[in-house]
């Protein structure tokens, strides 16, 4: 039986260096890129920016009880939650603290009407859509994106919301689900036991007739 003989051309041995090269490089760099993807810092976790008026939501949701939709208007018809004009906050603060110095960029602001130049915390990448409407008319709290912003001094960003976090909840949407009206009463439901609250969620998707999409052209249009 006769030998086979493969006959490469010389440029081919150049070709080993690269692989080994490759080879070596490839397995840190996969490692790196979802280490990165999955840190912090790239998902904003904890991203916590300092606003030009120092507004508590601890004080205005927590101890005041000011329900979110007084400031966030439009969360239940719009897919964006409104940032609240400067008149909204003047309607208390005409009578309250009128001469903190903490509030003059808001006085600056009533009075020349140009905006507060607040800063947005969460803040979703052009190609990502959200309806806010969507979400908290189906039961969807505004805890379950934005944590217990009722115990903030300063608001920050808690989930990672990424694609990964979105598509979890629409595969498996009962534990974050409540009664539509209880939306924006941030402290329901954490005296539950996990038992109790996925009862709970699993009741109000079987009365809306919830099947969250999972197809790309849902967030990404």
């Amino acid at each position: 039986m006769g030998r086979y003989h493969f006959v490469f051309p010389r440029w081919s041995n150049l070709l080993l260096p690269v692989i080994i090269i490759v080879g070596m490089t490839a397995p840190p760099y996969v490692i790196f890129m979802v280490a990165w993807g999955f840190s912090p810092k790239t998902t904003d976790v904890g991203y916590m920016p300092t606003q030009p008026v120092p507004f508590s939501h601890a004080v205005h949701a927590g101890e005041l009880g000011i329900d979110c939709r007084y400031c966030h208007n439009t969360v239940e018809y719009s897919s964006h939650a409104a940032i609240p004009p400067t008149q909204t906050c003047m309607n208390c603060h005409l009578q309250v603290h009128p001469d903190s110095p903490k509030l003059e960029p808001l006085y600056d602001s009533y009075n020349t009407g140009m905006p507060v130049e607040w800063i947005r915390v969460h803040d979703l990448p052009d190609y990502a859509y959200f309806n806010h409407a969507a979400h908290v008319n189906r039961g969807v709290s505004c805890v379950e994106c934005h944590g217990r912003i009722d115990t903030m001094e300063v608001v920050h960003q808690v989930e990672p919301l990424s694609m990964k976090w979105c598509l979890d909840c629409h595969r498996e949407p009962q534990p974050h689900l409540r009664d539509p009206s209880l939306v924006t009463q941030l402290e329901w439901g954490w005296a539950m036991t996990d038992a109790e609250r996925l009862a709970e969620g699993t009741k109000w998707a079987k009365i809306n007739q919830l099947a969250p999409s999972q197809d790309c052209s849902t967030c990404h249009r």
